[in-house]
């Protein structure tokens, strides 16, 4: 079988591209599994921004992306149309990954689709359950892999977790909290111009993490939604919901409590704060699966701060660049590994049917895409819908004051006041 690379456009150069998305990508370049790599932005601001990332240049030395906007062009001209061009100009079935404010997901996806490009998007994919349908419709009529970058999926955690809920050695999920509060300088930092309350919510952007955790592990689909917000200012004056509290309840009658946030003090110890337990009832006694992904077992006090404190909780699990045999550093964590996972899918599937007729090669990626469907360890349009579903009814409630809204399967899955 030929060993061939995937070319990858990144649409979107923010904190998460920064973070997480070009360093894993960085390394998937060097052991051969990526090709060429660019990146589209709305300007070339954040992209002289990556480039000069001393700690990008350090772990991944010699190594560059195209940047689109060209570095040439001032740092304020906004090309919003380019990444069209971009995503036309690119080799057919490579891969572009969509990294910007949610609302903008599917316009992008779907022009990367029509392009013919496997596709992986942040989370969640989508806001909306029609539009999930009809990315997933037209990938599987083109044969084309889309993936959503639920990372927590790839916790080792969380996979062993699933296994066990499935062997029966917790009994049957009934009541769970789930938080997730992330650092007050979010308000400071690029948030403060998309994050407003018409757009999205902490449970949107970030809750959803642990609504889709519960479906993996359980497999029990949610059937109502209810979320209240807590208004307030970002430093440029735009108001968001800067806090979130919701209840989801699922057809076993199981309930889950998800509080979110933008506002961990940055002076404490963690980065965030966050974490999963959920009770589970058996023959006459009870189960419990707890993830404390706060506080990881390693504590660390730096000589000079560390983002904004000296003591530092410091976790390895999600995402660090870490020594190892070769050139600079390497990326280790959940984080890396699901982007991995569904970059190393894509190349598979070209790699499989690199030898085969139109036809053949066609049907070949669509058995391919419903094999990781059904493996349900790779987030898919397919496997996760209910998140969209989650996500629809939560947006509809908050703006309700907190509105139960039910969740409604069946041949027409949609959402609905109660």
């Amino acid at each position: 079988m030929t060993q061939r690379s995937i070319d990858v456009t990144i649409i979107g150069g923010g904190m998460i591209t920064n973070d997480l998305i070009l360093p894993s990508i960085y390394h998937l370049q060097r052991i051969g599994v990526v090709g060429k790599i660019a990146i589209c932005a709305l300007n070339n601001a954040p992209l002289r921004a990556l480039k000069d990332n001393r700690e990008l240049r350090e772990a991944f030395p010699k190594q560059d992306f195209d940047a689109f906007p060209p570095l040439s062009l001032p740092p304020d001209k906004t090309v919003p149309e380019l990444y069209k061009e971009v995503i036309a100009a690119m080799r057919s079935r490579q891969a572009v990954v969509v990294a910007v404010p949610d609302w903008f997901h599917h316009p992008i996806i779907m022009e990367a689709l029509r392009h013919d490009q496997h596709v992986l998007s942040v989370k969640p994919l989508v806001l909306e359950y029609k539009q999930d349908l009809e990315i997933e419709t037209l990938a599987q009529g083109k044969g084309l892999f889309v993936g959503v970058e639920y990372h927590k999926r790839f916790d080792r955690r969380a996979l062993l977790a699933k296994r066990q809920y499935a062997q029966g050695q917790f009994g049957e999920f009934i009541m769970g909290e789930a938080k997730l509060y992330e650092p007050y300088y979010y308000r400071h930092s690029n948030f403060q111009n998309w994050f407003t309350c018409d757009k999205t919510d902490p449970f949107t952007y970030v809750g959803c993490h642990y609504v889709d955790l519960v479906y993996f592990i359980t497999g029990l689909k949610p059937v109502s939604v209810s979320l209240d917000g807590v208004q307030g200012r970002f430093p440029n004056g735009n108001v968001g919901y800067l806090w979130s509290s919701g209840r989801v309840r699922y057809e076993n009658g199981a309930l889950l409590t998800v509080t979110d946030g933008l506002g961990y003090p940055d002076d404490a110890a963690g980065s965030n704060d966050q974490g999963l337990i959920m009770y589970c009832e058996g023959p006459d006694r009870s189960g419990m699966i707890h993830h404390d992904d706060h506080e990881r077992g390693a504590r660390y006090c730096y000589l000079e701060p560390s983002g904004a404190a000296r003591y530092r909780y410091i976790s390895p699990d999600f995402f660090r660049l870490v020594p190892w045999e070769g050139p600079g550093y390497k990326p280790i964590g959940y984080g890396y590994d699901s982007i991995a996972a569904n970059l190393q899918t894509m190349r598979r599937i070209e790699e499989e049917v690199a030898q085969l007729d139109d036809d053949s090669s066609l049907q070949r990626r669509r058995q391919i895409i419903h094999e990781v469907d059904r493996a349900d360890i790779i987030a898919t349009p397919a496997n996760s819908y209910i998140n969209e579903l989650v996500v629809e009814a939560a947006r509809l409630s908050i703006v309700s004051d907190g509105a139960r809204v039910n969740i409604l399967y069946g041949d027409h899955p949609h959402v609905k006041k109660a």
